[in-house]
């Protein structure tokens, strides 16, 4: 079977010369393969078409996918009109369990929780959906009664959104009259304390940080009365101590009830998850749900490509950890040495630094909490903060890759590129930095117009271009899929170690950590109040000293050699601790 999408918002007939009809080889024999509707844009009829190719090629805006299904798709779950969207298969609640959804963005994932809060009914390819149908293709599986329940509104859901820096244009108002309008559990007291928003409770929501917003959103969501949660990303801005934290509540509160998940963070889905589905496909062309997975195999699966139950190649090539990262060697020349220097403030906060040197050509991960000093590290190695203590003699030209990303810039994203590097034409830029980061396709799309994943990977090729010795990227992780980090990561090293660069990383992502790093710079203290900076280190001694201070320990899983967090309390956890071993050994 094969389906042909048409992405309505490239789609430009009026600034084309109708090329995919055309070149069409159908077409010219006399068929009409390829017409155009009412509103102008392209049709395509899948029956009539041969599947060679020529239109997708042809289009001048890349707005035509023909795609080839595995010969087990036949009917989908949903389908977003002529040429539109498929879906196949649906992911199952399951009472008293997290079920994770692994798999990349614009898959489908928000399309199967819209029909499962019943907002959405699945029309299996035709023009309108049906309940009744819906009952009757179900019957006898576990979502017939759930369908029977939604039908008869007895479902009730509770959605937190992955975009939580779109609440404050949707309310305007204190922390606290939000919360509030929410509180129907009573639980709003002990979350407001476990997930410490005590201090922000009086402040506006415009006010508030990415953090805070995306705890804020945790909270809200959290303390509905509902039948089924469901939970898209809740990683994004907050520190793997948040993270934890997070996953602990929701957990708890799968014990009442359903909790469907998606999170891109892989050590955290692994420690939340009872069960997942792999979702894979064609991002804005198809999704596929599988069947639901234990939650080791489900990743391990997904992390090789390949789906032996379903026989589907999901991607060409494994996402592959070493077993023995790269060492730092002795005749690597230095980029620059600071000495110790630390800063205080007038709210309190203070930071002491312990000096070290940046290599050339090495990625250099930073980790901690947030409110620890990071930033303010960072602004007093790129000169942009003076510190109290310590003087900061760097004569280097630093790029910096912020947190928090800005998205007013009126322009296309190859015209903003284009303006900040003069190599974006040439064949080293479009295959170093532009392909990893699956840039092409944004290259028409106005830059204030990208979703959150694809300003991050606009954002991360911004920082690349530059000019300079020194490169700074504070989470790059944000809102990327699994599949995009692993993109991402590929290049920022590979970047680093053909130019002989350095560059900084902060991260909250282990798995990003993990795989970009070479040293560590671990970052210890009480957030908000003081932090301290410890030397560059080796990913050995840095890992165990951070998840030294977070109580937990991880083993490397023996099919994928991905980091695994250990059950608290279990046999290898308690062995590792006793050891002073809270990071896998790289010797085994």
């Amino acid at each position: 079977m094969r389906i042909a999408i048409l992405n309505k918002d490239r789609c430009q007939p009026r600034r084309c010369s109708h090329e995919c009809e055309k070149y069409c080889p159908r077409v010219r024999t006399g068929d009409e393969t390829i017409v155009f509707g009412e509103d102008g844009k392209a049709v395509i009829s899948e029956e009539l078409c041969v599947g060679c190719g020529i239109c997708t090629k042809k289009c001048p805006f890349d707005a035509i996918m023909i795609i080839g299904l595995p010969e087990a798709l036949t009917e989908p779950t949903h389908r977003y009109g002529t040429n539109g969207f498929a879906l196949f298969g649906l992911p199952v609640p399951q009472f008293g369990k997290v079920t994770g959804i692994l798999g990349p963005n614009g898959i489908g994932k928000s399309t199967a929780v819209q029909i499962l809060s019943g907002t959405l009914v699945p029309n299996f390819g035709e023009e309108k959906g049906d309940w009744n149908k819906v009952l009757e293709y179900y019957a006898g599986s576990a979502l017939y009664d759930y369908f029977s329940d939604v039908i008869d509104g007895k479902v009730t859901v509770s959605q937190k959104p992955q975009y939580i820096d779109m609440i404050p244009k949707a309310f305007k108002g204190k922390t606290s009259s939000l919360l509030e309008k929410t509180n129907d559990r009573g639980v709003l007291d002990d979350l407001v304390e476990r997930l410490d928003l005590a201090h922000i409770i009086d402040r506006n929501i415009s006010e508030l940080s990415g953090g805070e917003l995306q705890r804020v959103a945790l909270a809200a969501c959290m303390a509905k009365d509902a039948d089924f949660y469901f939970f898209d990303e809740i990683s994004p801005y907050l520190d793997i101590y948040q993270r934890i934290n997070s996953a602990q509540l929701i957990q708890e509160l799968a014990k009442e009830t359903a909790v469907l998940v998606v999170e891109h963070d892989l050590a955290i889905l692994d420690m939340l998850a009872d069960t997942v589905h792999v979702a894979y496909g064609h991002p804005g062309g198809y999704g596929v749900m599988t069947y639901p997975k234990s939650v080791r195999i489900g990743i391990n699966q997904y992390l090789k490509g390949y789906l032996p139950e379903e026989n589907v190649r999901i991607r060409p090539d494994a996402i592959k950890f070493e077993k023995h990262p790269p060492r730092t060697e002795t005749d690597i020349a230095t980029l620059v040495k600071y000495g110790d220097f630390s800063k205080k403030y007038g709210n309190g906060f203070s930071l002491s630094t312990t000096g070290g040197s940046l290599k050339q050509g090495e990625v250099l991960g930073i980790v901690g909490p947030n409110g620890i000093g990071k930033s303010t590290f960072l602004k007093i190695l790129a000169q942009e903060v003076e510190p109290d203590e310590g003087k900061i003699d760097i004569n280097i030209k630093i790029a910096y890759k912020p947190q928090y990303i800005k998205a007013d810039i009126p322009l296309r994203v190859q015209d903003f590129l284009r303006s900040v590097t003069r190599r974006f034409d040439s064949s080293y830029y479009q295959a170093e930095i532009a392909k990893p980061l699956q840039l092409e396709s944004l290259y028409e799309k106005i830059v204030i117009d990208l979703s959150g994943g694809e300003l991050q990977r606009v954002a991360i090729a911004a920082c690349l271009s530059q000019e300079a010795d020194l490169y700074i990227l504070d989470e790059p992780s944000a809102h990327l899929d699994v599949e995009q980090r692993s993109l991402a990561t590929k290049a920022i090293k590979r970047f680093a170690e053909n130019s002989k660069k350095t560059a900084m990383v902060v991260d909250h992502d282990i798995y990003m950590i993990d795989m970009l790093s070479e040293r560590l710079i671990v970052f210890e203290g009480e957030p908000a109040v003081h932090g301290e900076a410890h030397e560059p280190m080796g990913m050995q001694d840095g890992m165990n000293k951070f998840l030294a201070n977070l109580g937990i320990t991880f083993r490397r899983d023996e099919d994928t050699t991905r980091p695994r967090v250990n059950k608290v309390g279990s046999r290898l956890d308690r062995e590792q601790k006793s050891k002073g071993e809270y990071y896998y050994n790289f010797e085994e």
